[in-house]
Formats: structure tokens, C-alpha cells, sequence
């Protein structure tokens, strides 16, 4: 999936290794963690695939850089790759499968993973930023349009996360009742 992304952000345009991280941390970041080298080892492997070719610019008064282009192999794999219907929608989830498990923890300790979760945030600033980033590059697009799909993924994000912290403060709930009544405390009214 990774290797997509980085083929999806080339083929908008020519990038060099220092824009495509700009662009992947203003964008697939949100949802996609990856770090520099991982992303250094996709691009030579995308490059042994012939889905992209580098360029050595030399600069005088600077670093030289390396250009990253797209094939027309790569389109046509990130083509396929976007019209493949074989995509699973959740059915891998490492948090519910160690959720599953808690059980083996102290209510003590579920308690501090389920606060820990709720205080994660993708958009600290409710998503402003990443939608200004889009429009930013959307508007360097040959075609603009495409950004729409930047803002349907945010909005997915936005969702997602908003459920995640209803979801964490359901469970927090459910372990400080559970944690009341083991110590035969009368339970408190939940807000």
C-alpha cells in the first residue's frame, strides 16, 4: 500500500525525495505512517519495477537532487491498483485484535490504554490544517478537480477519529463501572 501512495503522489508530478516527504507528512501522514527510509527503499524498488525513473539534476551552489517520475508502467500499475475491488474495508484491525485480549491486563492497566487512545488526535486543530494543504496542492494540479477526493479522505479521518474517541470513552466507561462494582462501590451517573 505504501508503495501506491508514494506512485500516487509521483504521478501528480515530478517530485524530489525531499518533496515527495513534504507532501506524504502534508497528506498520507494522516492516515499512513511511514518513515524516511521506508520510503527511500519503495522508491528503489518502484525504480527496479520500471514504474519510476530518477533523474540526477546537478545545482550549482547546492546539493544536487534526484527527480522522481512516473512510467507509463507505473500509471498503468497505479491504475490497476485503484480499480482493483479487492480491497479489505477493516477486516485487519491491530487494535481490535489486542483489544480482544485485554483481558489478560489489570482493569488499571486497560483504563490507562483506553485514556492513552482517546487522547490521540490526527487532527489536533480538527482537520484545518490537512484541508489547507490540499487546497494548496490541489491547486498546482494539471487537473484540481482530483483534490475532491483529498477532502472525501480527510473528512474519513475526521470521522473516524471522532468515533474512535466515542468508542475509547464507551470502554473507559464500561471498565470504571466494572471496576465500581468489584469494589462494591454504589456506580455514579455516567454523563
Amino acid at each position: 500500500m505504501l508503495r501506491h501512495g508514494i506512485l500516487g503522489l509521483i504521478n501528480y508530478n515530478d517530485k524530489t525525495g525531499y518533496e515527495l516527504m513534504k507532501a506524504f507528512r502534508h497528506s498520507l501522514s494522516h492516515f499512513w505512517t511511514a518513515q524516511t527510509s521506508q520510503i527511500y527503499r519503495e522508491l528503489q524498488t518502484m525504480e527496479k519495477l520500471g514504474w519510476i525513473y530518477q533523474t540526477h539534476v546537478e545545482q550549482t551552489g547546492k546539493p544536487d537532487k534526484n527527480i522522481f517520475s512516473i512510467t507509463e508502467a507505473g500509471r498503468e500499475e497505479l491504475l490497476r491498483w485503484l480499480k482493483d475491488d479487492n480491497l479489505p474495508s477493516g477486516e485487519r484491525s491491530p487494535l481490535l485484535m489486542k483489544t480482544f485480549f485485554l483481558g489478560e491486563c489489570t482493569p488499571e492497566e486497560n483504563l490507562a490504554f483506553f485514556r492513552g487512545l482517546r487522547q490521540e488526535n490526527a487532527f489536533p486543530d480538527g482537520g484545518k490544517d490537512a484541508l489547507q494543504h490540499s487546497e494548496a496542492y490541489g491547486r498546482g494540479l494539471a487537473h484540481p478537480e482530483q483534490a475532491v477526493y483529498w477532502r472525501m479522505t480527510i473528512r474519513f479521518a475526521q470521522l473516524y477519529e471522532q468515533m474512535l474517541h466515542d468508542w475509547c470513552d464507551e470502554c473507559i466507561n464500561e471498565l470504571e463501572m466494572m471496576r465500581r462494582t468489584d469494589n462494591n462501590e454504589a456506580p455514579e451517573e455516567t454523563v
